[in-house]
């Protein structure tokens, strides 16, 4: 199966902050699958390291912020777009993508107040992606789709 996977939990080093969450659970789930690492923020042009960005979900339009005030919607929007492509153009039938994350979170993300506020919804490549036919799950979901396989 291919399956499009965020690269920080390979553990490449491409969060906000510099570091990876590489699962060694979950790589060694997903031997034998072929793997599509995407990083949505890196594929819009956003520089490791950089301030965290939350949706404000309150905002009557799509707005990403960072934590100093600075509106990063359109590298968002350009970087969910680049991984969707790429996770389409390769095939993939699901994405594995990490919680919580403006980009990447699944069901639940940071409601844009920067308190640690979670509220349901998606991430923009999540999103993106669901739209496009993709299975979309995050490292905990995947875990236990996987081991049923």
């Amino acid at each position: 199966m291919k399956i499009a996977v965020s690269a920080c939990l390979l553990g490449v080093p491409c969060r906000y902050d510099g570091r990876s969450k590489g699962d060694d659970e979950l790589v060694a789930l997903l031997a034998g699958h072929e793997v599509v690492r995407v990083c949505p923020e890196v594929m819009g042009g956003l520089s490791i390291p950089h301030p965290a960005n939350e949706i404000q979900t309150a905002a009557p339009e799509l707005r990403v912020v960072d934590s100093e005030g600075t509106d990063n919607t359109q590298a968002f929007l350009a970087g969910s777009r680049a991984a969707t492509k790429k996770a389409l153009d390769a095939a993939c039938t699901c994405a594995i993508l990490k919680a919580k994350s403006p980009s990447c979170g699944t069901g639940k993300i940071y409601d844009g107040s920067f308190t640690g506020t979670l509220v349901e919804g998606d991430g923009l490549a999540a999103g993106m992606m669901r739209e496009k036919g993709l299975r979309v799950m995050d490292e905990h979901e995947a875990k236990f789709f996987l081991q049923n396989l």
